[in-house]
């Protein structure tokens, strides 16, 4: 929680400090500073002309650690991801609440492009804020998050046109998959509105796919005949499969074919899904093998199957990048592998492998 001291620094909490006390200015589960402060004070710094980094992070999958754990963890985690976040910026910024599991960071000594891709990596790596293990003394919450982040005046001259760029950077790295800062950059970013990078519905997903799908005769030729499609929705650049021989290959680069013999040893279920490859290793070391030759981080892996038989399995594993597959995107692949299940059913034809 933060002290009067930490607060006193800055101009805007002195001046608030003398009309309430330190309580009004915190969030009363976090200890960090509350929504309404938190804005005065980066509008209190572009009306005073002082640069700053502003930043939204928003923590990943935060309804399943409430569903999965309870609330009382829900809270436990915001007030550990606050507090962390606090002591990273101790000394040249201030951390605020801004509502549910979204942080705003207020950070005055990382202003230029080189300097908030630093301050930032060091907060998902170095300081240890995200991508790590919360331990509590019944579960363990592995923590993500997804950050957006501006400047003022360098990207941005008033409070709204700030507050917006930070909103659509954020919304950008969810559709990249989460668990990743994105940094604006006016060549990059200055035409997009959310509206365009706001993904339509599952279903309208499926229906198009099931449309694709049923154009072309052949499995290969009906998974090339999809991959714009699943590139688009899923943010791959390749997708593999995994044939009843036991071989690693992908759709779009025919070069690739690596022992992935054991990797029905992983599957439980339908799906299986980590943002780790430490559980894969021990349990299935030549499919982990595989990923790694490729720099996987991450995998999505859905089974080729109806009822008791198991044709094989589909996988996205997008090199160097630590994804946090969403729902819709698994439900994408776990249809894409029932709709090639029962081609295989009825047509009698293997995916090569």
């Amino acid at each position: 929680m933060y002290t009067i001291d930490q607060l006193c620094r800055y101009e805007y909490f002195r001046k608030a400090l003398e009309k309430n006390g330190l309580s009004v200015l915190l969030d009363p589960l976090t200890g960090v500073v509350a929504r309404p402060h938190i804005l005065g004070f980066a509008q209190s710094l572009i009306a005073a002309g002082v640069p700053f980094s502003f930043a939204m992070l928003d923590l990943d999958n935060f309804k399943y650690i409430n569903d999965t754990y309870g609330h009382h963890v829900g809270d436990v985690v915001l007030q550990n991801v606050g507090a962390d976040l606090a002591a990273y910026l101790d000394g040249y910024g201030v951390v605020g609440r801004f509502g549910g599991d979204e942080m705003l960071i207020v950070n005055l000594r990382h202003i230029s492009y080189d300097e908030k891709k630093q301050f930032l990596a060091g907060m998902y790596a170095d300081a240890r804020v995200l991508r790590r293990n919360i331990a509590l003394e019944d579960c363990h919450p592995f923590i993500t998050g997804t950050t957006g982040c501006a400047s003022f005046p360098e990207d941005a001259g008033d409070y709204d046109s700030l507050f917006e760029l930070i909103d659509k950077t954020l919304y950008r790295g969810k559709t990249k998959g989460r668990n990743c800062h994105i940094i604006y950059v006016a060549e990059k970013h200055k035409d997009i509105e959310i509206r365009q990078i706001a993904r339509h519905g599952v279903y309208t997903t499926m229906h198009n796919l099931i449309r694709q799908y049923e154009l072309v005769p052949g499995l290969m030729n009906k998974l090339r005949s999809v991959m714009p499609m699943l590139m688009e929705e899923l943010r791959i650049t390749d997708l593999y499969y995994v044939g009843p021989r036991g071989r690693l290959r992908a759709v779009r680069r025919p070069e690739v074919d690596e022992d992935a013999g054991d990797i029905a040893l992983l599957m439980n279920d339908d799906l299986y899904s980590a943002n780790s490859l430490e559980f894969i290793a021990g349990k299935c070391p030549r499919f982990n093998a595989a990923l790694k030759k490729y720099e996987v981080e991450t995998v999505l892996v859905a089974r080729i199957g109806m009822d008791m038989a198991n044709y094989g399995y589909l996988i996205c594993a997008e090199p160097r990048s630590r994804r946090i597959w969403q729902e819709d995107e698994c439900a994408i692949m776990y249809f894409l592998a029932k709709l090639l299940a029962a081609s295989i059913r009825i047509e009698g034809e293997e995916i090569e492998a």
